[in-house]
Parts: C-alpha cells; sequence; structure tokens
C-alpha cells in the first residue's frame, strides 16, 4: 500500500497522521507513506521587491520542515519508514498532482486545515481534492 499523507500542522492533520499509524499498526506489510507539506505561494506583487528569491525559498523551505517534523518525529516513533515532500503552491492541485506522479493507492489528509476561511462542511482543500483526485481520499476528522 503506498499512501500520500498530505499534513499542515493542523490538529485535524494531526488526526490523519495518528490514523495512518494506527492502520499501519493493522497490515501486514507496512504502508509506503510520502509525507507531504504544500505551502501556499505568497502574492508576490510588491514582496519581490523587498524580498529575494533565495530569502522566500528559505522562508518556504524552513516553515515547511517545521510543520513536517512533528509528523516525522511521530512517524519515526512508530516505526514507519516514510519520503518526505516540500512544495510550494496551491495545495489541493499539488496534492493531486503529487498523488497521480507518485502512484500512490490513497491519499489521507484532515477534513479542515489551517486555512483562513474553510468550507463550512468541509475544509476548502478537501472540497477541491474530492474532485480532482483519482484516487481514493480518505479524510480524517
Amino acid at each position: 500500500m503506498k499512501l500520500l499523507l498530505a499534513v499542515d500542522g493542523s490538529d485535524c492533520s494531526l488526526r490523519a497522521l495518528e490514523h495512518v499509524i494506527g492502520l499501519a499498526a493493522q497490515w501486514r506489510t507496512p504502508p509506503e507513506v510520502h509525507l507531504l507539506h504544500v505551502h501556499p505561494p505568497i502574492p508576490l506583487g510588491r514582496v519581490q521587491v523587498h524580498v529575494g528569491k533565495e530569502t522566500l525559498a528559505a522562508h518556504y523551505r524552513e516553515e515547511g520542515e517545521a510543520v513536517l517534523a512533528v509528523a516525522q518525529q511521530r512517524l519515526a516513533q512508530a516505526g514507519l519508514a516514510y519520503i518526505p515532500h516540500l512544495h510550494v503552491g496551491l495545495p489541493a492541485e499539488v496534492i493531486a498532482h503529487q498523488a497521480e506522479l507518485l502512484a500512490v493507492d490513497q491519499v489521507v489528509i484532515g477534513s479542515h486545515g489551517r486555512g483562513a476561511l474553510a468550507g463550512l462542511l468541509l475544509g476548502s482543500v478537501a472540497q477541491k481534492l474530492a474532485h480532482l483526485l483519482k484516487t481514493p481520499l480518505l479524510l480524517v476528522k
């Protein structure tokens, strides 16, 4: 089983992480876990005038690594191997693209993320993924 676990540091994504760990404990063969964090792009506009590309790239990398660190530590404690992925872009589109590129069997995410204006019933990323993905999507509350 090949899983793509997308995390954003929210409580829901941490519950999705714990759910994957619980599922893996029930399987005979541990899953191949691709751990993904997608940093939404900062609108460039006038920001580029004041911030260089290297500084912006460092910002994305530092924040992404901080989000992944919690999940990486927990997966390691559970004895699960993982492959970390950091990307910048629109989260739903990047997750769907990575799911196809990596040929995963399932995508696992929290039902609500850190988005300021998340959907009322489902997070906006979850709603978009439901339409974009060709593979099964597991939403964890």
